[in-house]
């Protein structure tokens, strides 16, 4: 298995390289750092590497009907061969991601909801429509003996919540780093962090791990929350969000062809005149 850690530099997506978006990429790294201390003063919640479920009641719903989510994630697993990996929705992510070891099957993105996607799971996009202010969902889709390297999410505007849905039995070798604090997934479980502290990922197992992943606004005082808006709006005029934009369109369009064939076989198997 690939190590990202251990990729040549020469496997760098093309694109990634121009000056510009290099530029870009570093102004914006240094811009997030300025106002990170602002966001953590604007904070409601505490500024810690996990969060108590405590602070976010409505997880609960989660919880509860987590075993109805789990069958629309083994629902989705059915079309295995067109959920793209991360890095061929993000290609930024290239180091994290390689060939098909990470999936991501995208409910929402930027905010809003992936009709297509959905149709696969009505259960859990009713549930995610009710998080205040959604950014991001998906079934995160791991495979065997995969590791995601050391990494830092890229505002404190934002939080990410797991839940534990297909799980490999030797669990407490499926896991998470969050600065110093580990977490073994859970089939069943939830749990909120703040992924602009050092995160990263092992399945050191011989089985595909499958969580929901989602992102939403950390609560934050108003200054807080109209700088946070306002910088989500500028991301929406760089590359980091229209590549991504885009290549989700693709994927939903590929999903979608592949679930009409899907019940188009269904039909031509129960259709009378064919037996």
């Amino acid at each position: 298995m690939t190590d990202p850690a251990s990729i040549d530099p020469a496997e760098k997506p093309a694109n990634l390289s121009n000056p510009r978006r290099a530029f870009i990429k570093k102004t914006g790294k240094k811009l997030v750092r300025k106002i990170a201390g602002f966001q953590s003063a604007q904070s409601k919640v505490p500024d810690t590497p996990k969060l108590d479920n405590a602070h976010f009641p409505w997880l609960s719903e989660f919880t509860d009907n987590w075993e109805a989510i789990r069958k629309e994630a083994q629902a989705v697993l059915a079309f295995r061969d067109d959920i793209p990996a991360f890095h061929e929705l993000s290609p930024d992510q290239y180091r994290l991601s390689t060939a098909k070891n990470w999936k991501t099957y995208i409910l929402y993105g930027f905010g809003q909801r992936m009709e297509t996607n959905t149709q696969l799971t009505p259960v859990t996009a009713d549930i995610l429509s009710r998080v205040p202010h959604i950014q991001t969902a998906m079934f995160s889709i791991l495979a065997p003996g995969y590791h995601i390297p050391a990494h830092k999410g890229v505002t404190k505007g934002i939080l990410r919540s797991h839940l534990g849905l297909i799980i490999p039995k030797d669990r407490e070798q499926c896991r998470i780093r969050v600065d110093d604090t580990i977490t073994a997934w859970k089939e069943g479980e939830i749990f909120v962090f703040d992924d602009t502290y050092e995160h990263e990922v092992w399945n050191e197992t011989d089985e595909e791990r499958v969580i929901l992943l989602f992102d939403f606004d950390r609560p934050m005082k108003l200054p807080g929350r109209v700088l946070n808006k306002t910088f989500l709006q500028i991301m929406k005029f760089t590359a980091f969000y229209q590549d991504p934009k885009k290549n989700l369109a693709s994927a939903e369009e590929k999903m979608e062809a592949a679930i009409r064939q899907a019940d188009a076989n269904i039909e031509a198997m129960s259709d009378p005149a064919d037996t």
